[in-house]
Parts: structure tokens; C-alpha cells; sequence
């Protein structure tokens, strides 16, 4: 069996947060009665979408700050809100949960957020990189 090298180990160590989240949220659906004491539902829903938001740009841009554009950032955001409106589907099989539009929206919010700032972050790196040479 070979190691992974060069590309493939580019490829997990960019897909493998992405994935890692992604079957955390599928886990944690599964669950009936999560309880998150300290925040609200929503916004649990946003902070977790906005993490895999920006994972996914992470990902998208191949880890440069330099290939972190608008369309990365749109990008992400699709995956991201796709992914969730998929989760709730998911939830609507899982005895004692249920789908519900207003965890979309606060999914939508959230990850719209997250690439936002991870967008806004590649901007201001890249002119404090112009700036210096």
C-alpha cells in the first residue's frame, strides 16, 4: 500500500476539514433532542454553517489567500446552504426531529456570514501584501 503524497495529502488536509464537519452535523441530526444550553437553536445553526462555510472556501481556494474570490466565496455558500436544506430532509426521518424552514434560513445566514468574512479576511490580506513590497 502507498503513502499518500504531493497532491492527495493537498487534497485531504484542504477536504478533510469539510468532510470531518459534514459528518458531525450528519451525526448530530441523527440525534432526537440535542439541547444547546448556553445559545439558541438558530443560532447554533448559524455558527456551525458558517464553520463549514469557511472550510469550504478554505477548500474551494485551494488554501491561497490569493485564489479567494467572489465566486469562491458564492460558492461555498451553494454547498454549504445545499448541505443543509439536505440535513433537515435528513432530520424529517429521524424519530423525534423535524424539518423546519427557519433552521435553513439561520444555515443560509450563517454560512452567507462565514464566506463573507473569510472573503473580506482574503481582501485585506492581499492589500497588506501589496502594500508591503
Amino acid at each position: 500500500m502507498s503513502t499518500p503524497s504531493g497532491p492527495s495529502l493537498q487534497r485531504l488536509s484542504l477536504w478533510g476539514p469539510v468532510i470531518l464537519m459534514m459528518a458531525l452535523i450528519f451525526t448530530a441530526s441523527s440525534r432526537a433532542g440535542l439541547a444547546t444550553p448556553v445559545i439558541t437553536d438558530k443560532t447554533a445553526h448559524a455558527l456551525v454553517y458558517g464553520v463549514l462555510s469557511m472550510l469550504l472556501v478554505r477548500a474551494l481556494a485551494h488554501g491561497q489567500w490569493s485564489g479567494l474570490t467572489i465566486l469562491v466565496a458564492v460558492q461555498a455558500t451553494a454547498i454549504a446552504v445545499a448541505y443543509g436544506v439536505s440535513d433537515e430532509l435528513h432530520q424529517a426521518f429521524v424519530p423525534n426531529r423535524m424539518a423546519e424552514v427557519a433552521d435553513v434560513a439561520a444555515d443560509v445566514i450563517g454560512a452567507a456570514i462565514g464566506a463573507g468574512a473569510a472573503w473580506a479576511c482574503g481582501i485585506i490580506r492581499r492589500s497588506r501584501a501589496l502594500r508591503m513590497r
